[in-house]
Parts: structure tokens; sequence; C-alpha cells
């Protein structure tokens, strides 16, 4: 009786008119969050061909906790994919539905079901979805069955240890896995060749490091144990050796405002990255990752990446996972310890093979998942498209955007002088912490109680209204304690002038033949402040020029006297 009352499918209206080349397939893409829609639509890039007749479509299954966000995401991958409500979706017939986050509603589809997981892997207990406290999510009997039955027509697996483990949650499921790899690893691995693009966006240049911070949700990720981590990361490590970057999972942005309880690092120049694009690429232009048991962090150390945990949420993963393993395996950070030493240590100790044994649990299929996986999705529309074929290669990932990032205004400076070399040290101001040595501020910078103490004053941006020099005598004259004042020029020179009133041009050498010559105006004010300091003539800077030692970047500055 139940059959007979159940709604016959829709069916197609007529769309070949409006349509370049014939719909011979039909796939719908299944998400439930902003997570599983990423994924989901990284399957995608196999089975957009428009030109063999197949047309993706993309619904939103009703009912998680977690869909913030979601519409306007969704919103702009049109027209790769055209977006229809969840009641139109199981009214109407298709030939593939995939989805990377699997629920009993979707037994209603009327396509071939095939389920991928949403991380990398199935690692965490979530007695409200699996309906014990056993089962790993997307694993358990709850989920894949309906009325007994499973309804899933496949349930892909990226390695195989996971079927031992759906066999002890989910026996009757057997049948319908397959190992199909991890296709957005996958990705990450063939977005490797852009790493120095994705690097130059986040802020990774004239040899900084990149520390991605990133955590999970819930009450055992990172960002509930340590929030302040990120400011006091971009406090503690010299600005012009570190860059900085948060990647928080978008359950968090769903209930939080990453925006608000981030602004204060943001403004000493972290880089916060939006949830629904840039954490692949952060990954790969990663110099080392500080996060947790999310999947964010194994995916890091499966790119070799040197890892440290804060957290390792054994409370709510699965005991016989590999997320559980690389929670035990991995190193730890003492967020209250020295961080900059315990980074330093971690890049110069760091070894490969330490978390390979753990991450290949999961990862081991590695590049080969795009050949594993096209032939199951190809197989279902075999029949209707016939001329399908499996791509070599994978779209590299676009380069991240990060919410803007505020350049710091005031730095504590400190270093060192040496053979015509000057190592300079700059951190961006804590209110909380002790000052290291003295203070160089931007202009744009108004808080008078550090005015009144800064040792060094710069003008950053070139102002056409107002000579340089008219600029730096006045600025002088208004701080008398000033050491050393300076105004930008052009990208590669700067106007200075020092306590004696010596007005000096400095200009920066190219680092190699055909290279760009840059000046960070603040950055040579503080070099000079500290030559001086340690009793560096002012008389000897037009002949013999400074080095500016920045960890491993170098800058060659020559001085004239002003035209």
């Amino acid at each position: 009786m139940l059959n007979r009352l159940r709604r016959r499918p829709r069916p197609w209206p007529d769309e070949d008119r409006w349509e370049t080349w014939p719909v011979r397939a039909r796939v719908l893409a299944v998400a439930r969050t902003l997570t599983s829609a990423t994924r989901v639509l990284d399957v995608l890039t196999l089975l957009v061909r428009p030109q063999l007749g197949v047309r993706c479509y993309l619904t939103v299954n009703p009912g998680s906790a977690f869909t913030a966000g979601l519409g306007p995401y969704l919103a702009d991958q049109q027209p790769a994919v055209t977006v229809i409500p969840w009641e139109e979706a199981v009214r109407y017939e298709f030939d593939l539905a995939v989805s990377c986050a699997v629920h009993a509603s979707m037994h209603r589809l009327r396509a071939p079901l095939v389920v991928l997981p949403h991380g990398a892997g199935y690692n965490r207990l979530v007695a409200e979805s699996t309906g014990d406290g056993v089962s790993a999510a997307g694993l358990s009997r709850q989920e894949l069955t309906h009325r007994g039955r499973v309804f899933p027509a496949v349930i892909g697996l990226s390695h195989e240890e996971q079927f031992e483990r759906l066999a002890a949650t989910c026996p009757e499921a057997l049948p319908h896995a397959r190992e199909v790899g991890d296709l957005t690893f996958a990705r990450m691995l063939a977005s490797r060749g852009r790493r120095d693009a994705y690097r130059a966006a986040l802020g990774a240049v004239d040899g900084r490091r990149l520390v991605v911070v990133t955590s999970t949700w819930s009450r055992h990720s990172l960002a509930a144990h340590c929030l302040d981590l990120p400011r006091r990361l971009v406090t503690a490590l010299p600005a012009d050796e570190y860059a900085v970057a948060v990647v928080l999972h978008p359950n968090v942005w769903d209930r939080h405002d990453p925006e608000l309880l981030l602004a204060t690092a943001r403004g000493s120049g972290l880089r916060l990255i939006p949830p629904h694009q840039g954490w692949q690429t952060a990954l790969v232009a990663a110099d080392l990752l500080i996060g947790d048991h999310g999947s964010v962090s194994f995916y890091g150390a499966a790119l070799d990446r040197p890892t440290l945990l804060v957290a390792t949420g054994a409370a709510e993963l699965d005991p016989g996972s590999p997320t559980y393993a690389f929670g035990q395996a991995a190193p730890a950070l003492d967020p209250d310890g020295d961080l900059h030493a315990q980074l330093e240590a971690a890049v110069a100790t760091y070894d490969p093979e330490l978390l390979r044994p753990v991450t290949d649990r999961s990862l081991g299929q590695r590049d080969r998942a795009v050949p594993a996986l096209a032939p199951v999705l190809f197989g279902f529309l075999a029949d209707k498209v016939d001329d399908l074929t499996t791509p070599t290669a994978l779209p590299p990932y676009p380069a991240p955007v990060p919410l803007p990032a505020e350049r710091p205004t005031a730095y504590d400076v400190e270093g060192e002088c040496a053979d015509g070399e000057v190592s300079v040290r700059r951190y961006p101001i804590d209110p909380q912490g002790h000052p290291r040595g003295f203070f160089a501020l931007d202009a744009a910078e108004t808080t008078v109680e550090l005015r009144s103490v800064a040792e060094v004053l710069a003008r950053t941006e070139v102002d056409a209204e107002e000579p340089a020099g008219r600029w730096i005598v006045e600025a002088a004259d208004g701080i008398p304690g000033l050491a050393v004042t300076v105004a930008a020029l052009a990208r590669d020179r700067c106007a200075l002038r020092l306590r004696t009133g010596e007005l000096l041009e400095a200009r920066a050498e190219a680092p190699w033949a055909g290279a760009e010559p840059r000046l960070d105006p603040l950055l040579l004010g503080a070099a000079v402040a500290l030559w001086l300091a340690e009793g560096g003539a002012p008389g000897t800077l037009p002949d013999h020029g400074l080095t500016i030692r920045t960890g491993r970047h170098r800058t060659r500055v020559a001085f004239t006297p002003p035209p």
C-alpha cells in the first residue's frame, strides 16, 4: 500500500532545446553541510562533462545542525552545477547520485547512490548520527540502511583498513564497499606545482616560514582548548621570519564568529582562511602545521609537513581508526611553552617517516584515487554515455583568498650587528607581554604612549601630496626621541633622517639578476637604529651600506646623500 502511495517520478522537462549538447545523463550531488559540499564538488570535477551530455545537479539533504553559509556557497557554483531543492531532487530520477555524507533519509533518492567520506576516512564517534557509541560516522547500520536494507549502491572507502571496521558495525554493507582512495587528497597532491603562488597569497615571502594552525569543531578541539594560540603565535614569532594562517572547521564558522574571536591576532598579521575555500592550498603551502585530530591536520601530516598537536580528540574517535593512532603518535605542542623554540625544533628534527605509517592507513592510495574512483562512477553512466574517459590529471586548487589581514603598525624590535650585517627581529607589540628591545612604528600608529617612546617612525606609503623630505623633518621635530625617521620614495627607495639631522637616501639592491628589489621602510628604520645603537658612525653609512638580515632573507641597501 505504501509503495502504491509513493509519488511517481516527475518527468524531466524538455531541456534539449536550450542546450548546446543534448542531455544524455543526469548526476545528482548531495550535500548536508559545507564540509560535505566542498568534498562532493571535488568529485564533480570527474563528472562535469556537458560536451558529452552529462548534466550535474546539486541538492542539500536537510536535517544537519550545521548549514549556515551553505546556500551562498552553492549559489556561487553555477553554472557548473544546477542547485535544486531536496523535495524536487527526490521527485526526479537520476542516473547517479553522489554524496560525501550519508543519512538514512537519502533512501528517498531515485538514483543509485555512491557515498564517500567527508574527511580523511571514517573516524569520529557521533552517537546522534550513528545511534550508538562504537560505530564511526559513515559506517553505522543506522546511516546505511532503511528498513533493514542497505540503500547505497556503493560505499566508498579510502583505504582497505576500513573494510574490517565496516564488517564490525554493518556487515551486510560489505558487498557494497569499494576502495576508492581519497580524491581531495589526490587533488592536493596535484596542486603542489602551485605551492609558491599559494605561499605568496598567504604572506610566506622573503624567506618566511608558513605556520598553519588548524582546528576541528567540538569541545575536544584545538579551538576549545587554546583559542588564544594564534594571537600568541603572531606575537612570539619574528614577523619577517614567519607568517601564520588559521583554518577552522566550517562547523566552527556555523555557530561562532571567528573574525571577531581572532580580531586581535588579525590586527597583528594573522591570515584567517574562510571555510569554503583555501584550507587545501594552505596545507600545500605550509612549512609547519599545528592542529588536533581533525582531518586537516591528518592531511597536513600526510603531505609530509612537520606537525604538532595541541589536542588529540581521543574521547570522540573510534579507537581503531588511523586518526586515533595519529593523535597518539604525533608530537605535542605545549601552548604555554616557548613557541618559537618549539617550532624551530620541530623543523630541525622532523622525520617524515614518523607519521607516514599512520597516515598511509587512510591515504595509502595517494594519487591513485582518480583511477580507482572514476570507473566506479562511470559504470553507472556507461549505458548512456559511452565515451567517458578517466582524466589524466586533476585540476589544481585555486589560490587561497584569506580574509584581509591588517599589517601591524607597531613592532618591538631586537637584533644584533656583525661584519656589516644587521640581523633584525620584529615582533608585533603584545600588550600582555614584556618589551624585548625598542619600538618601531608605522606613521599610521596613533597610540600616544607608543609614539612618545618610539625609536623609529616610518611613512610606509608614497605620498604624492606631501614631499618626503618635508614630512621627515616635521615628524622628527614632533617626536624628539626618534633615532631614525623614514619615508618611502618608491618600491625600492626610501629617504631617512638620523637623530643627528643627517639626511640620506637608501636604495635596495636586487637580490638576484632580474629580480625586482623591494625595501620595507619600517624594516630599514629598525635596521639602521640597531646599527647606530651598537656604535655605528653615521658617516660610514653612505660608503659601506648595510645588509639587512631577517631569518633566511637578506636585503643589501646602499646609502647616498639626498638629491
